[in-house]
């Protein structure tokens, strides 16, 4: 069966090795019939949640008028979202962070986004697996509370400069993540 599936990276290396892993999902996926709507964050303009809690009062996801009033409707209405970036200083990068926060405008509204599919694609410097618990546990969490069904993620380490990632079966694993939905 076909999904509709928003990627959402956070890297701002064009080229960088999440990037490559993203791409080698995306290939896939298309190459299975889905569709992928794609969201570079990183060249994006969205700032950071306020708390407000005005969220779709005006009619938009958020009041603020940033991008995420653009990936919103994309979220919203697809079937799974995958969440695609870097470890950086053991956490998840700035760039996508806000996005992340600003799913509570959903959550705040009772915006029902249960029964969507979530993944994770990241990779990190270290050669250590636990470095990736400050980007999975969040992502996990995330998904568990807008009863989303987390169904797998990619986690390569030891990848530091571009191109590394052609160095591990990081690419392989993210097309294979593809075969989930």
């Amino acid at each position: 069966m076909s999904k509709n599936i928003v990627v959402l990276t956070g890297s701002p290396r064009k080229n960088g090795n999440s990037i490559a892993m993203t791409d080698a999902f995306i290939n896939a996926a298309q190459k299975k019939g889905h569709r992928v709507t794609r969201f570079d964050i990183a060249s994006m303009k969205i700032n950071g949640c306020r708390a407000c809690e005005t969220c779709f009062k005006t009619g938009k996801p958020c009041s603020f008028n940033d991008d995420f009033n653009i990936i919103a409707p994309a979220i919203q209405e697809a079937d799974a979202v995958v969440f695609t970036f870097p470890v950086y200083w053991y956490s998840i990068p700035s760039q996508i962070k806000a996005v992340i926060d600003k799913l509570f405008s959903f959550y705040n509204a009772k915006v029902d986004l249960s029964g969507k599919e979530c993944a994770l694609i990241s990779c990190c410097e270290e050669n250590d697996l636990s470095v990736f618990d400050g980007v999975r546990v969040p992502i996990e969490r995330s998904a568990a509370l807008l009863k989303w069904k987390m169904i797998g993620a990619v986690t390569i380490p030891s990848v530091v400069n571009v191109g590394d990632i052609e160095k591990t079966d990081g690419c392989k694993q993210a097309a294979i993540l593809a075969d989930k939905f």
